[in-house]
Protein backbone atom coordinates (compact mmCIF):
# COMPACT_ATOMS: atom_id res chain seq x y z
CA UNK A 1 0.00 0.00 0.00
CA UNK A 2 2.85 2.30 1.34
CA UNK A 3 5.26 1.63 -1.94
CA UNK A 4 1.59 2.33 -4.60
CA UNK A 5 1.45 5.51 -2.83
CA UNK A 6 4.41 6.87 -3.37
CA UNK A 7 4.93 5.50 -7.14
CA UNK A 8 1.89 6.97 -7.72
CA UNK A 9 1.93 10.50 -6.22
CA UNK A 10 4.76 11.78 -9.20
CA UNK A 11 2.05 10.43 -11.17
CA UNK A 12 -0.78 12.73 -9.58
CA UNK A 13 1.64 15.59 -9.21
CA UNK A 14 2.38 15.39 -13.36
CA UNK A 15 -1.13 14.95 -14.15
CA UNK A 16 -2.29 18.56 -11.91
CA UNK A 17 -2.93 21.29 -14.21
CA UNK A 18 -0.89 24.47 -14.40
CA UNK A 19 -2.82 27.48 -12.57
CA UNK A 20 -3.22 30.07 -15.52
CA UNK A 21 -2.06 33.11 -15.10
CA UNK A 22 -5.22 35.90 -15.33
CA UNK A 23 -6.22 37.94 -17.82
CA UNK A 24 -8.76 40.34 -18.19
CA UNK A 25 -12.11 39.47 -19.46
CA UNK A 26 -13.46 43.05 -19.77
CA UNK A 27 -11.78 46.65 -19.74
CA UNK A 28 -9.60 48.01 -17.25
CA UNK A 29 -10.24 51.42 -15.66
CA UNK A 30 -6.92 53.23 -14.68
CA UNK A 31 -7.69 56.57 -12.62
CA UNK A 32 -5.27 59.00 -12.51
CA UNK A 33 -5.88 61.94 -10.15
CA UNK A 34 -4.27 64.75 -12.31
CA UNK A 35 -5.66 66.40 -15.07
CA UNK A 36 -5.58 65.31 -18.43
CA UNK A 37 -1.80 65.84 -20.32
CA UNK A 38 -0.37 65.99 -17.66
CA UNK A 39 2.73 63.30 -16.79
CA UNK A 40 0.25 60.35 -14.97
CA UNK A 41 -2.27 60.49 -17.41
CA UNK A 42 0.24 60.70 -20.09
CA UNK A 43 2.06 57.59 -18.60
CA UNK A 44 -1.55 55.83 -17.91
CA UNK A 45 -2.53 56.04 -21.76
CA UNK A 46 0.89 55.06 -23.33
CA UNK A 47 0.81 52.30 -21.03
CA UNK A 48 -3.28 51.78 -22.15
CA UNK A 49 -2.70 51.60 -25.82
CA UNK A 50 0.17 49.16 -25.15
CA UNK A 51 -2.09 46.56 -23.70
CA UNK A 52 -4.55 47.04 -26.16
CA UNK A 53 -2.19 46.88 -29.26
CA UNK A 54 -0.74 43.84 -27.70
CA UNK A 55 -3.77 41.72 -26.22
CA UNK A 56 -6.75 43.61 -27.63
CA UNK A 57 -8.50 44.34 -24.27
CA UNK A 58 -10.08 47.75 -23.76
CA UNK A 59 -8.15 49.94 -21.05
CA UNK A 60 -9.89 53.45 -20.16
CA UNK A 61 -8.54 56.15 -18.59
CA UNK A 62 -10.39 58.25 -16.17
CA UNK A 63 -9.91 61.28 -14.73
CA UNK A 64 -10.43 61.96 -10.66
CA UNK A 65 -8.39 65.08 -10.25
CA UNK A 66 -8.04 67.23 -6.63
CA UNK A 67 -6.08 66.68 -3.71
CA UNK A 68 -2.61 65.43 -4.67
CA UNK A 69 -3.92 62.42 -6.26
CA UNK A 70 -5.92 61.65 -3.06
CA UNK A 71 -9.48 61.87 -4.85
CA UNK A 72 -8.30 59.16 -7.45
CA UNK A 73 -6.22 57.24 -4.91
CA UNK A 74 -9.27 56.37 -2.56
CA UNK A 75 -11.30 55.55 -5.48
CA UNK A 76 -8.89 52.81 -6.08
CA UNK A 77 -9.11 51.77 -2.78
CA UNK A 78 -12.77 51.82 -2.41
CA UNK A 79 -12.75 49.90 -6.08
CA UNK A 80 -14.17 45.64 -6.27
CA UNK A 81 -10.56 44.08 -5.81
CA UNK A 82 -11.50 42.45 -9.12
CA UNK A 83 -8.57 43.58 -11.23
CA UNK A 84 -11.08 45.74 -13.32
CA UNK A 85 -9.49 49.08 -11.51
CA UNK A 86 -6.12 49.88 -10.61
CA UNK A 87 -4.47 53.87 -10.39
CA UNK A 88 -1.22 55.64 -10.96
CA UNK A 89 0.56 56.18 -7.60
CA UNK A 90 3.07 59.01 -7.97
CA UNK A 91 5.97 59.76 -5.85
CA UNK A 92 4.45 63.00 -4.20
CA UNK A 93 1.78 60.63 -2.95
CA UNK A 94 3.24 57.78 -2.05
CA UNK A 95 6.42 58.30 -0.75
CA UNK A 96 6.40 62.46 0.18
CA UNK A 97 3.03 63.48 1.51
CA UNK A 98 3.04 60.32 4.30
CA UNK A 99 6.27 61.86 6.03
CA UNK A 100 5.49 65.85 5.42
CA UNK A 101 3.85 66.71 8.85
CA UNK A 102 0.50 68.34 8.30
CA UNK A 103 -0.47 66.15 5.17
CA UNK A 104 -4.32 65.83 4.31
CA UNK A 105 -4.47 61.89 3.65
CA UNK A 106 -7.92 60.54 3.63
CA UNK A 107 -6.89 56.68 3.26
CA UNK A 108 -4.22 54.86 4.97
CA UNK A 109 -2.00 53.80 2.36
CA UNK A 110 0.09 50.98 3.43
CA UNK A 111 -3.36 49.07 3.98
CA UNK A 112 -5.97 49.97 1.42
CA UNK A 113 -3.79 50.12 -1.26
CA UNK A 114 -1.29 46.99 -3.24
CA UNK A 115 1.92 48.44 -5.14
CA UNK A 116 1.40 46.33 -8.23
CA UNK A 117 4.43 47.59 -9.92
CA UNK A 118 6.49 50.90 -11.00
CA UNK A 119 6.03 51.88 -14.69
CA UNK A 120 8.07 54.98 -15.44
CA UNK A 121 9.77 58.11 -14.53
CA UNK A 122 10.97 61.50 -15.15
CA UNK A 123 14.04 63.12 -13.86
CA UNK A 124 13.64 66.74 -12.17
CA UNK A 125 15.60 69.54 -14.05
CA UNK A 126 16.68 72.74 -12.29
CA UNK A 127 15.63 76.12 -14.39
CA UNK A 128 16.85 79.71 -13.68
CA UNK A 129 15.60 83.29 -14.74
CA UNK A 130 16.86 83.97 -17.89
CA UNK A 131 18.69 87.09 -16.62
CA UNK A 132 20.77 85.50 -13.52
CA UNK A 133 24.05 85.87 -13.12
CA UNK A 134 24.91 82.19 -12.81
CA UNK A 135 24.55 79.87 -16.05
CA UNK A 136 26.05 77.08 -14.42
CA UNK A 137 25.29 74.84 -10.81
CA UNK A 138 28.89 75.75 -9.84
CA UNK A 139 27.94 79.54 -10.08
CA UNK A 140 24.71 79.14 -8.62
CA UNK A 141 25.86 77.70 -5.64
CA UNK A 142 28.62 80.51 -5.24
CA UNK A 143 25.98 83.01 -5.50
CA UNK A 144 24.16 82.06 -3.31
CA UNK A 145 26.98 81.29 -0.87
CA UNK A 146 27.91 85.34 -1.42
CA UNK A 147 23.95 86.11 -1.14
CA UNK A 148 22.34 84.00 1.74
CA UNK A 149 18.37 84.52 1.42
CA UNK A 150 18.41 86.14 -1.74
CA UNK A 151 18.14 83.40 -3.85
CA UNK A 152 14.14 82.73 -3.97
CA UNK A 153 13.01 79.10 -5.56
CA UNK A 154 9.45 78.67 -6.44
CA UNK A 155 7.23 75.43 -5.72
CA UNK A 156 3.84 74.36 -5.95
CA UNK A 157 3.21 74.29 -2.10
CA UNK A 158 4.34 73.24 0.91
CA UNK A 159 5.63 69.55 1.16
CA UNK A 160 5.69 69.38 -2.73
CA UNK A 161 7.98 67.61 -4.88
CA UNK A 162 9.44 71.12 -6.38
CA UNK A 163 10.33 72.29 -2.79
CA UNK A 164 11.86 69.27 -1.27
CA UNK A 165 14.21 69.54 -4.70
CA UNK A 166 15.04 72.54 -3.69
CA UNK A 167 15.67 71.62 0.10
CA UNK A 168 17.88 68.33 -1.13
CA UNK A 169 20.06 70.88 -3.18
CA UNK A 170 20.54 73.17 -0.35
CA UNK A 171 21.53 70.74 2.03
CA UNK A 172 23.83 68.67 -0.31
CA UNK A 173 25.22 72.05 -1.78
CA UNK A 174 26.60 73.02 1.68
CA UNK A 175 23.74 74.12 3.47
CA UNK A 176 22.59 77.39 1.08
CA UNK A 177 20.05 79.13 2.47
CA UNK A 178 17.71 79.91 -0.28
CA UNK A 179 14.05 81.21 -0.36
CA UNK A 180 10.75 79.56 -0.79
CA UNK A 181 8.19 81.12 -2.95
CA UNK A 182 5.34 78.35 -3.27
CA UNK A 183 2.64 78.86 -5.94
CA UNK A 184 -0.95 76.72 -6.59
CA UNK A 185 0.59 75.02 -9.73
CA UNK A 186 3.55 74.96 -11.81
CA UNK A 187 2.59 76.57 -14.79
CA UNK A 188 2.12 79.82 -12.56
CA UNK A 189 5.82 79.35 -10.85
CA UNK A 190 7.57 78.63 -14.35
CA UNK A 191 5.96 81.70 -15.98
CA UNK A 192 7.73 83.58 -13.16
CA UNK A 193 11.02 82.26 -13.61
CA UNK A 194 10.23 83.58 -17.07
CA UNK A 195 9.85 86.78 -15.71
CA UNK A 196 12.55 87.02 -13.67
CA UNK A 197 10.43 87.09 -10.70
CA UNK A 198 11.87 84.34 -8.89
CA UNK A 199 15.50 82.56 -9.01
CA UNK A 200 15.06 78.91 -10.10
CA UNK A 201 12.64 76.34 -9.79
CA UNK A 202 12.75 72.30 -10.29
CA UNK A 203 10.31 71.02 -12.37
CA UNK A 204 10.14 67.68 -14.49
CA UNK A 205 11.91 67.84 -17.56
CA UNK A 206 8.74 67.33 -19.54
CA UNK A 207 7.21 70.00 -18.13
CA UNK A 208 9.91 73.03 -18.80
CA UNK A 209 11.64 71.28 -22.11
CA UNK A 210 9.45 73.89 -24.14
CA UNK A 211 10.36 76.74 -22.55
CA UNK A 212 14.26 76.21 -22.48
CA UNK A 213 14.41 75.82 -26.30
CA UNK A 214 12.81 78.71 -26.63
CA UNK A 215 14.86 80.61 -24.58
CA UNK A 216 12.54 81.80 -21.53
CA UNK A 217 14.44 79.94 -19.11
CA UNK A 218 17.80 78.95 -18.79
CA UNK A 219 18.26 74.99 -17.89
CA UNK A 220 21.35 74.80 -15.51
CA UNK A 221 21.52 70.77 -14.52
CA UNK A 222 19.22 67.52 -14.98
CA UNK A 223 18.67 66.50 -11.58
CA UNK A 224 20.05 62.58 -12.65
CA UNK A 225 22.69 60.40 -13.29
CA UNK A 226 21.82 59.37 -16.97
CA UNK A 227 21.14 61.65 -19.53
CA UNK A 228 17.62 61.99 -20.88
CA UNK A 229 16.81 61.66 -24.13
CA UNK A 230 14.42 64.87 -24.44
CA UNK A 231 17.44 67.23 -23.19
CA UNK A 232 20.70 64.70 -23.75
CA UNK A 233 23.08 67.48 -23.67
CA UNK A 234 21.74 69.17 -20.44
CA UNK A 235 24.67 68.63 -17.86
CA UNK A 236 23.92 66.18 -15.24
CA UNK A 237 23.31 67.48 -11.27
CA UNK A 238 24.78 64.56 -10.27
CA UNK A 239 28.23 65.54 -11.30
CA UNK A 240 28.34 68.46 -9.29
CA UNK A 241 26.27 66.59 -6.31
CA UNK A 242 26.35 62.65 -6.97
CA UNK A 243 23.18 62.70 -4.35
CA UNK A 244 20.77 64.56 -6.96
CA UNK A 245 19.34 61.71 -8.65
CA UNK A 246 15.40 62.92 -8.24
CA UNK A 247 13.44 60.93 -10.65
CA UNK A 248 9.85 61.24 -9.79
CA UNK A 249 8.33 57.76 -10.42
CA UNK A 250 4.49 56.92 -11.73
CA UNK A 251 3.73 53.56 -10.82
CA UNK A 252 0.30 51.57 -10.43
CA UNK A 253 -1.73 50.35 -7.57
CA UNK A 254 -4.88 48.18 -6.73
CA UNK A 255 -7.31 47.70 -3.77
CA UNK A 256 -5.27 46.30 -1.02
CA UNK A 257 -7.96 42.97 -1.21
CA UNK A 258 -7.01 41.69 -5.07
CA UNK A 259 -6.31 38.03 -4.92
CA UNK A 260 -2.84 37.03 -5.39
CA UNK A 261 -3.44 35.80 -9.36
CA UNK A 262 -4.61 38.74 -9.96
CA UNK A 263 -2.40 41.35 -9.13
CA UNK A 264 0.72 38.86 -10.30
CA UNK A 265 -1.66 38.84 -13.58
CA UNK A 266 -1.64 42.96 -13.36
CA UNK A 267 1.54 43.33 -12.86
CA UNK A 268 2.71 41.10 -15.39
CA UNK A 269 0.25 42.64 -18.14
CA UNK A 270 1.13 46.04 -17.28
CA UNK A 271 5.17 45.56 -17.54
CA UNK A 272 5.30 43.64 -20.59
CA UNK A 273 3.53 46.86 -22.04
CA UNK A 274 6.21 49.15 -20.24
CA UNK A 275 8.77 46.41 -21.66
CA UNK A 276 7.33 46.06 -25.67
CA UNK A 277 9.78 47.84 -28.01
CA UNK A 278 7.50 49.80 -29.39
CA UNK A 279 6.93 51.42 -26.27
CA UNK A 280 10.08 53.17 -25.84
CA UNK A 281 10.09 56.13 -28.32
CA UNK A 282 6.99 56.93 -27.25
CA UNK A 283 8.21 57.61 -23.75
CA UNK A 284 11.52 58.99 -24.67
CA UNK A 285 9.48 61.63 -27.00
CA UNK A 286 7.70 62.72 -23.51
CA UNK A 287 11.46 62.23 -21.42
CA UNK A 288 10.07 59.61 -20.10
CA UNK A 289 12.20 56.66 -18.87
CA UNK A 290 10.81 52.78 -18.04
CA UNK A 291 11.49 51.73 -14.56
CA UNK A 292 9.97 48.17 -14.17
CA UNK A 293 9.82 46.85 -10.79
CA UNK A 294 7.44 43.85 -10.04
CA UNK A 295 4.58 44.62 -6.53
CA UNK A 296 7.53 43.83 -3.84
CA UNK A 297 10.34 46.04 -5.60
CA UNK A 298 7.87 48.41 -6.04
CA UNK A 299 6.80 48.68 -2.15
CA UNK A 300 10.57 48.56 -1.29
CA UNK A 301 11.15 51.38 -3.94
CA UNK A 302 8.17 53.56 -1.90
CA UNK A 303 9.77 52.90 1.49
CA UNK A 304 13.22 54.00 0.25
CA UNK A 305 11.86 57.05 -0.76
CA UNK A 306 9.85 57.53 2.22
CA UNK A 307 13.20 57.06 4.66
CA UNK A 308 14.77 59.54 1.99
CA UNK A 309 12.64 62.80 1.86
CA UNK A 310 11.70 61.92 5.92
CA UNK A 311 15.39 63.22 6.23
CA UNK A 312 14.83 66.12 3.51
CA UNK A 313 10.94 66.84 5.34
CA UNK A 314 13.02 67.31 9.29
CA UNK A 315 16.39 69.13 7.88
CA UNK A 316 14.06 72.03 6.25
CA UNK A 317 11.02 71.81 9.05
CA UNK A 318 9.00 71.53 6.41
CA UNK A 319 5.07 71.16 6.99
CA UNK A 320 2.48 70.55 4.48
CA UNK A 321 0.06 73.84 3.83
Amino acid sequence: MLRRTVLASPLLLAAAPVAAQWQPKQPIHIIVGFAPGGTADIAARIVGEAIQRRTGQTVVVDSKTGALGFIALKAVANAAPDGYTVGIGIMGSLAVAPVVPGSQIPLDLDKELLPLCNLVGVPMALIARPTAPYKTVAELIAYARENPGKVTYGSTGNGSTNQLGAELFAAEAGGLKLLHVPYRGGAPAIADVAAGQIDIFFANVSEIIGQVRSGQVNALALASSRPNPMAPDLPLLTTDIPTLDINNWFGLVGPAGLPTDIATGLSTLFLDAINDPATAPLLAARGLVAVPQDGPAFKANILRDRERWAKVVKQGNIRAE
